[in-house]
């Protein structure tokens, strides 16, 4: 069973936002054909402010909830996008579930990215199938817990999730838009992939391989 510290937390934020930095620019590509060009500029000044943030915090003083915390309002201040909101209410969420943790355990971080996922969720009252970032946050976050309550192991929970996740983003290519910017072009969103399920892929990634 993994022990999961402030300090694997502070790591976590850092290793997505280099992940942000590397797909910035593909990320806006993608933006720039159902959007405003701008989704990898604000996932990389939002993960860089939390990372940042979370790294000047004592670990010898500072739990889970904190660090989650901290990153939550840090995201917020420095995305102003549509984007802020939602990975604001996620790292809330998983704050919530860390609440009175000095560290974590295996079920904890699968109980944290389920809270994370549906956090976004619920903040953007999106469901699956409306080409949003959720298309790749609820598979992944619904195949992690499955292969938890499977007895899996937590390097296998969060291959499950990564692999449920990558298909739910190549998935919004075949979806017209209900929500957001892109939801305007009709037919003309089909074939291109959502920025921000694109982006949700970055970040599992960043968890199966930070964890496993």
């Amino acid at each position: 069973m993994a022990t999961i510290t402030t300090e694997d937390l502070k790591s976590l934020f850092v290793r997505i936002a280099e992940a942000m930095a590397r797909e910035r620019d593909r990320l806006c590509e993608l933006d720039g054909v159902i959007g405003d060009a701008d989704h990898g500029i604000a996932m990389e000044l939002g993960f860089t402010a939390a990372a940042k943030a979370v790294a000047e915090l004592d670990s010898s003083t500072s739990e889970p909830t904190l660090v989650f915390n901290t990153a939550a309002k840090s995201f917020l201040n420095a995305v102003g996008a549509s984007s802020g909101p939602l990975y604001a209410t996620a790292l809330m969420r998983a704050g919530a579930v860390a609440k009175g943790k000095a560290s974590l355990g295996d079920d904890d971080m699968v109980e944290i990215f389920a809270a994370f996922a549906k956090g976004i969720q619920d903040r953007g009252k999106a469901e699956v199938g409306e080409k949003t970032m959720v298309d790749a946050w609820a598979p992944a976050a619904a195949a992690c817990r499955a292969a938890r309550d499977r007895g899996l192991s937590f390097a296998d929970c969060f291959a499950a999730a990564l692999k449920a996740g990558e298909a739910g983003a190549e998935a919004t290519k075949d979806m017209i838009a209900a929500k957001g910017r892109s939801s305007r072009l009709g037919d003309r969103a089909l074939g291109h992939m959502d920025p921000g399920a694109a982006s949700a892929v970055v970040i599992m990634a960043c968890f199966h391989d930070h964890f496993t």
